[in-house]
Protein backbone atom coordinates (compact mmCIF):
# COMPACT_ATOMS: atom_id res chain seq x y z
CA UNK A 1 0.00 0.00 0.00
CA UNK A 2 1.40 3.59 -0.61
CA UNK A 3 1.99 6.35 1.47
CA UNK A 4 -1.15 8.26 0.32
CA UNK A 5 -3.23 5.67 0.83
CA UNK A 6 -2.17 4.92 4.38
CA UNK A 7 -2.29 8.62 4.89
CA UNK A 8 -6.24 8.62 3.61
CA UNK A 9 -7.03 5.66 5.42
CA UNK A 10 -6.16 7.12 8.54
CA UNK A 11 -7.31 10.12 8.66
CA UNK A 12 -10.81 8.04 7.21
CA UNK A 13 -10.27 6.34 10.50
CA UNK A 14 -9.64 9.19 12.96
CA UNK A 15 -12.37 11.26 10.82
CA UNK A 16 -14.82 7.76 12.01
CA UNK A 17 -13.59 7.85 15.55
CA UNK A 18 -14.35 11.66 16.10
CA UNK A 19 -17.61 11.86 15.26
CA UNK A 20 -18.47 8.94 17.15
CA UNK A 21 -17.57 9.81 19.89
CA UNK A 22 -20.32 12.20 20.42
CA UNK A 23 -22.77 9.26 19.96
CA UNK A 24 -20.76 6.57 22.07
CA UNK A 25 -19.04 6.75 25.34
CA UNK A 26 -19.49 5.86 28.77
CA UNK A 27 -18.51 8.38 31.65
CA UNK A 28 -16.35 6.70 34.53
CA UNK A 29 -15.52 9.41 36.92
CA UNK A 30 -13.60 11.95 35.41
CA UNK A 31 -12.44 9.73 32.35
CA UNK A 32 -15.01 8.80 29.76
CA UNK A 33 -14.13 5.30 27.74
CA UNK A 34 -14.14 4.79 24.38
CA UNK A 35 -14.59 0.73 23.11
CA UNK A 36 -14.67 2.76 19.43
CA UNK A 37 -11.42 4.00 19.32
CA UNK A 38 -10.25 0.48 20.84
CA UNK A 39 -11.98 -0.82 17.86
CA UNK A 40 -10.49 1.98 15.40
CA UNK A 41 -7.37 1.27 16.97
CA UNK A 42 -7.24 -2.83 15.89
CA UNK A 43 -8.32 -1.52 12.61
CA UNK A 44 -5.12 0.82 11.96
CA UNK A 45 -2.97 -1.20 13.81
CA UNK A 46 -3.49 -4.56 11.34
CA UNK A 47 -4.04 -2.36 8.49
CA UNK A 48 -1.90 0.30 8.49
CA UNK A 49 1.29 -0.52 11.08
CA UNK A 50 2.81 1.00 13.94
CA UNK A 51 3.26 4.39 12.77
CA UNK A 52 -0.10 5.17 11.21
CA UNK A 53 -2.10 3.54 14.32
CA UNK A 54 -0.13 5.82 16.80
CA UNK A 55 -0.73 8.97 14.93
CA UNK A 56 -4.71 7.75 14.47
CA UNK A 57 -4.78 7.58 17.96
CA UNK A 58 -3.00 10.59 18.42
CA UNK A 59 -5.59 13.14 16.18
CA UNK A 60 -8.49 11.17 17.56
CA UNK A 61 -7.56 11.66 21.26
CA UNK A 62 -6.52 15.10 20.05
CA UNK A 63 -9.68 16.14 18.00
CA UNK A 64 -11.57 14.47 20.84
CA UNK A 65 -10.56 16.80 23.51
CA UNK A 66 -10.77 19.77 21.05
CA UNK A 67 -14.28 18.96 20.37
CA UNK A 68 -14.97 18.41 24.26
CA UNK A 69 -16.06 14.37 23.73
CA UNK A 70 -12.55 13.50 24.86
CA UNK A 71 -10.30 13.45 28.40
CA UNK A 72 -6.80 13.90 29.05
CA UNK A 73 -6.38 10.21 29.51
CA UNK A 74 -7.39 9.22 25.86
CA UNK A 75 -3.65 9.94 24.89
CA UNK A 76 -1.74 7.63 26.43
CA UNK A 77 -4.57 5.29 26.89
CA UNK A 78 -5.25 4.69 23.00
CA UNK A 79 -1.49 5.58 21.75
CA UNK A 80 0.12 3.16 23.81
CA UNK A 81 -2.46 0.46 23.31
CA UNK A 82 -2.32 1.06 19.31
CA UNK A 83 1.34 0.51 19.28
CA UNK A 84 1.45 -1.98 21.43
CA UNK A 85 -1.24 -3.42 19.02
CA UNK A 86 0.81 -2.50 16.05
CA UNK A 87 4.14 -4.21 17.62
CA UNK A 88 2.73 -7.60 18.22
CA UNK A 89 0.83 -8.03 14.86
CA UNK A 90 3.77 -6.85 13.06
CA UNK A 91 6.04 -9.73 14.97
CA UNK A 92 3.49 -12.77 15.42
CA UNK A 93 0.81 -11.90 12.12
CA UNK A 94 -1.32 -12.84 14.71
CA UNK A 95 -4.90 -11.23 14.88
CA UNK A 96 -5.43 -12.71 18.06
CA UNK A 97 -2.51 -11.33 19.74
CA UNK A 98 -2.79 -8.29 18.36
CA UNK A 99 -6.23 -7.79 20.10
CA UNK A 100 -4.37 -8.75 23.14
CA UNK A 101 -1.66 -6.03 22.77
CA UNK A 102 -4.62 -3.51 22.54
CA UNK A 103 -6.19 -4.68 25.55
CA UNK A 104 -2.89 -4.87 27.11
CA UNK A 105 -1.37 -1.49 25.94
CA UNK A 106 -4.57 0.39 26.95
CA UNK A 107 -6.58 -1.42 29.80
CA UNK A 108 -3.12 -2.03 32.10
CA UNK A 109 -0.15 -0.04 30.20
CA UNK A 110 -1.87 3.16 29.44
CA UNK A 111 -4.36 2.83 32.42
CA UNK A 112 -0.82 2.87 34.34
CA UNK A 113 0.21 6.13 32.63
CA UNK A 114 -3.06 8.16 33.51
CA UNK A 115 -2.13 8.05 37.31
CA UNK A 116 0.62 10.42 36.88
CA UNK A 117 -1.82 12.58 34.82
CA UNK A 118 -4.42 12.42 37.12
CA UNK A 119 -2.49 13.15 40.43
CA UNK A 120 -0.39 16.16 39.11
CA UNK A 121 -1.79 17.92 36.50
CA UNK A 122 -5.15 17.59 37.13
CA UNK A 123 -4.74 17.36 41.17
CA UNK A 124 -7.39 14.60 41.13
CA UNK A 125 -6.66 12.09 44.04
CA UNK A 126 -6.38 8.53 41.90
CA UNK A 127 -5.71 5.41 42.92
CA UNK A 128 -2.93 3.74 41.10
CA UNK A 129 -4.80 0.92 39.41
CA UNK A 130 -8.25 3.19 39.57
CA UNK A 131 -7.99 3.05 35.83
CA UNK A 132 -7.13 -0.30 34.89
CA UNK A 133 -10.83 -2.08 34.79
CA UNK A 134 -12.50 0.65 33.35
CA UNK A 135 -9.59 0.81 30.75
CA UNK A 136 -9.34 -2.85 30.19
CA UNK A 137 -13.70 -3.63 30.14
CA UNK A 138 -13.61 -0.69 27.26
CA UNK A 139 -10.51 -1.77 25.36
CA UNK A 140 -11.51 -5.31 25.41
CA UNK A 141 -14.97 -4.56 23.90
CA UNK A 142 -13.58 -2.78 21.21
CA UNK A 143 -10.87 -4.83 20.48
CA UNK A 144 -13.31 -7.35 20.08
CA UNK A 145 -15.52 -5.66 17.11
CA UNK A 146 -12.23 -5.10 15.55
CA UNK A 147 -10.95 -9.06 15.88
CA UNK A 148 -14.20 -10.27 14.52
CA UNK A 149 -14.29 -7.88 11.54
CA UNK A 150 -10.85 -8.34 11.10
CA UNK A 151 -11.17 -12.21 11.03
CA UNK A 152 -14.23 -11.89 8.14
CA UNK A 153 -12.11 -9.20 6.09
CA UNK A 154 -9.46 -11.85 6.16
CA UNK A 155 -11.90 -14.58 5.67
CA UNK A 156 -13.48 -13.54 2.87
CA UNK A 157 -10.41 -12.03 1.32
CA UNK A 158 -12.26 -8.63 1.02
CA UNK A 159 -9.22 -6.27 1.49
CA UNK A 160 -7.55 -8.75 -0.82
CA UNK A 161 -4.33 -9.04 1.54
CA UNK A 162 -3.99 -5.88 2.69
CA UNK A 163 -4.35 -7.50 6.19
CA UNK A 164 -0.85 -9.31 5.93
CA UNK A 165 1.27 -6.71 4.26
CA UNK A 166 2.11 -5.00 7.94
CA UNK A 167 3.34 -8.09 8.72
CA UNK A 168 6.58 -9.94 9.35
CA UNK A 169 6.54 -11.70 5.98
CA UNK A 170 5.07 -8.81 4.21
CA UNK A 171 3.36 -11.15 2.23
CA UNK A 172 -0.31 -11.38 0.27
CA UNK A 173 -3.18 -13.94 1.42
Amino acid sequence: MRKTQKMTITAIIAAVTTVSSSLVYIPVGFAKIFPIQHFANLLSAVLLGPGYAVAQAFISSLLRNLLGTGSIFAFPGSMIGAFLAAYIYTKTNKLIFAAAGEVIGTGILGALACYPIAVFLLGQEATLFGFIPAFTLSSFAGAFFGYVLLKALQKNKAWGGIIHENSINHRRL
